[in-house]
């Protein structure tokens, strides 16, 4: 499981950084933007995910959604937290303090759903 959530993680994550990317270029405040890409690309990792990654829960579609965002929700926390301090106290360039970022609540949101919601661990 840990090696297929990695793949649509990283398929996910890349989704992500490409419309952070967008957002800030089309004028959106680069935390907006942030908070933006998190959702649509937890979105895809949802369907993703589902279909490959813990296939065969018996969570209902819309009630697993519902999880995964708000389990997404602690990952977003985790997420905007960091990467405003990485903003804030370094010089890192945003989409590097983005992909450190991700690996903390990457991590914690999976084990979040594979034990919580989708029931695989």
């Amino acid at each position: 499981m840990l090696g297929r959530n990695t793949v649509v993680s990283c398929f996910a994550f890349g989704f992500d950084l490409a419309l952070l990317w967008v957002l800030v270029r089309l004028g959106r405040g680069r935390l907006e933007a942030a908070a933006v890409a998190f959702v649509a690309a937890n979105t895809l990792h949802y369907a993703l995910g589902r279909s490959w990654i813990f296939r065969g829960s018996k969570r209902g579609l819309k009630a697993g959604y519902i999880f995964f965002l708000t389990n997404a929700v602690v990952g977003l926390i985790v997420t905007m937290t960091l990467y405003t301090a990485f903003l804030r106290y370094t010089p890192i360039n945003y989409l590097v303090a983005r992909v450190v970022v991700s690996v903390f609540a990457g991590l914690a949101v999976f084990l979040l759903n594979a034990v919580l919601n989708f029931r695989r661990l």
